[in-house]
């Protein structure tokens, strides 16, 4: 092996662990309150936030996706953002990564189970790694003493 082909290595494990320690502060704003402002500083100016579980959006720039997330809290006020299964695939400055997401919380003062996947894009900007597209697509959102089985998304 060459010092470039190692130096090409070692790049690649730094922005994997990067793009993992991105994740992890997205999912730490959300568990502190879905802070808009910390939110918003993992995006690039025209980055994109899609997805939802009530009503599906997508919120294109900054200070769309600050605006979403600011009225987030009264509604889940307590969240736990599990990610899991990780697959992270580099090209140069660009990334794509899937996620599976566990998600216990209490939305409306009902405690609820939540799961879904993230498909996200990242892009590195002078040196650091912003999301450019983050989408979580659910596969269910349901009340606890319901259960996924019987009621995966609640009717009301």
């Amino acid at each position: 092996m060459t010092n470039n082909e190692l130096a090409d290595k070692i790049q690649r494990l730094e922005d994997i662990e990067a793009i993992r320690n991105l994740k992890a502060r997205y999912c730490a704003f959300c568990d502190d309150g879905y802070d808009p402002d910390g939110i918003a500083s993992l995006f690039v100016e025209d980055g994109v936030w899609e997805g939802g579980v009530h009503v599906q959006g997508k919120y294109e720039g900054r200070e769309a996706i600050r605006s979403y997330f600011s009225n987030t809290s009264s509604r889940i006020t307590f969240a736990v953002h599990s990610v899991l299964n990780p697959i992270i695939e580099i090209n140069g400055n660009t990334a794509h990564a899937s996620w599976y997401l566990f998600q216990p919380c209490t939305e409306s003062g009902e405690a609820y189970w939540g799961s879904g996947v993230y498909q996200d894009d990242y892009v590195k900007v002078n040196g650091e790694w912003f999301f450019k597209h983050l989408k979580v697509t659910f596969n269910f959102w349901t009340p606890f003493e319901q259960g996924w089985v019987k009621e995966p998304f609640p009717t009301s």
